[in-house]
């Protein structure tokens, strides 16, 4: 319903005339542009604990996930930690192309922020749970490259890890099945990167400002950063797909960029990435759920392949998108000015021509792409 409330607003706003500045400059706002922006607020938002997750929002596991987190005991060298790529100075993100453990990876490296909010995990969706995601890095040879049992053995051998374990779970890690172990481990990551939530912001501010009708809050706020932000929400239609207070659908979308991790190798995106969800044991239709009724797996009963899934990839938070460059699933895109110019200028022929066509192609101004990069920054 909050959707469709957006949705049909957006609308609405974009069949409106641009509406005037007001007789001092600054910006003025129609009702529906109003409605818009409000509905990307309040921040931060209130997050409940994870039933699919028995120790989310436990303090022990919480400080148990931390010292997992930031622990290079977890890798197959010694060498590499979550931290490694999902640095807490870059965002959580690690400011390359792709990501370098051992070896590097095909895609991107998301930022951590706000990851509770999630519904799907991973560019594809191949997790369906915050836990979920969390275990593929420890099997992935390019990674952290340690298989369940060799896991469990290196916490049960680290004497601060195995208290931690101890302390969150009430039994020794040891006595463990070693899958049920590393599920276990996952699970205190997850709650440990639900506590991962990013601060307010200027635009935050601008919001509350608008939403209490207050003109000298609203106009601490750039006016670059609001002629950008009324693009954002109205001609360029930006807000079709990240729109809420984490400035996304949550969903996927193909914005025509390449399908190839490498020559020769097809990145299947969320086509993929739903094989993958339907194939793995710890989806939350499987037996590591701590939801006994299994209402959290609604979507994944529900979610099918289909060739429009084919090349889309997951719509990224634009929370904190200032420190998390270069962007896009595949790093192909270094700048934020490069990635408005990409919308701006953006091949239609590259997209799906089923369903109904959101992107067009824009023809932005330099200063348009300039007020859009501010819009960003105050995210």
């Amino acid at each position: 319903m909050i959707r469709a409330v957006v949705l049909l607003a957006a609308v609405v706003a974009l069949l409106q005339p641009p509406p005037a500045a007001a007789a001092d400059g600054a910006l003025t706002w129609t009702d529906d542009e109003r409605a818009l922006i409000l509905s990307h607020g309040p921040w931060p938002p209130k997050i409940a604990p994870d039933p699919s997750n028995r120790v989310s929002g436990d303090d022990d596991a919480i400080a148990f996930g931390r010292a997992l987190f930031e622990s290079a005991t977890l890798s197959r060298d010694r060498n590499a930690s979550c931290a490694t790529c999902h640095n807490p100075g870059l965002a959580f993100s690690d400011g390359l192309k792709r990501g370098v453990a051992i070896a590097e990876v095909d895609r991107n490296t998301p930022s951590l922020f706000n990851m509770r909010l999630n519904r799907w995990y991973g560019w594809g969706g191949k997790s369906d749970s915050l836990w979920a995601q969390s275990i593929p890095p420890f099997l992935d040879q390019r990674e952290l490259a340690l298989p369940p049992e060799r896991l469990r053995d290196r916490i049960a051998a680290d004497a601060e890890l195995a208290a931690g374990y101890r302390r969150t779970f009430g039994r020794e890690v040891a006595d463990v099945a070693p899958e049920a172990a590393m599920v276990d481990v996952a699970k205190a990551l997850a709650a440990f990167q639900e506590t991962l939530v990013s601060p307010r912001t200027a635009f935050d501010d601008f919001r509350d400002a608008l939403a209490a009708n207050d003109s000298d809050g609203m106009a601490a706020y750039p006016a670059a950063a609001q002629r950008g932000l009324k693009m954002f929400i109205g001609r360029g239609q930006c807000v079709f797909c990240h729109f809420g207070p984490n400035f996304t659908n949550g969903e996927f979308g193909n914005i025509g960029l390449g399908h190839f991790m490498s020559p020769g190798r097809v990145d299947k995106g969320r086509y993929g990435g739903i094989e993958l969800l339907r194939e793995n044991p710890f989806n939350l239709l499987g037996d590591y759920n701590d939801d006994p009724d299994r209402t959290t797996a609604g979507f994944t009963r529900l979610v099918r392949q289909s060739q429009k899934t084919w090349g889309e990839f997951r719509v990224p938070s634009l929370r904190n998108v200032a420190h998390t460059a270069p962007y896009m699933h595949d790093g192909s895109l270094a700048t934020l000015e490069d990635v408005v110019h990409h919308y701006s200028e953006i091949d239609e022929n590259r997209l799906h021509q089923d369903g109904e066509k959101i992107l067009k192609r824009l023809d932005l101004t330099d200063r348009e792409v300039a007020d859009m990069v501010t819009f960003l920054k105050t995210l």
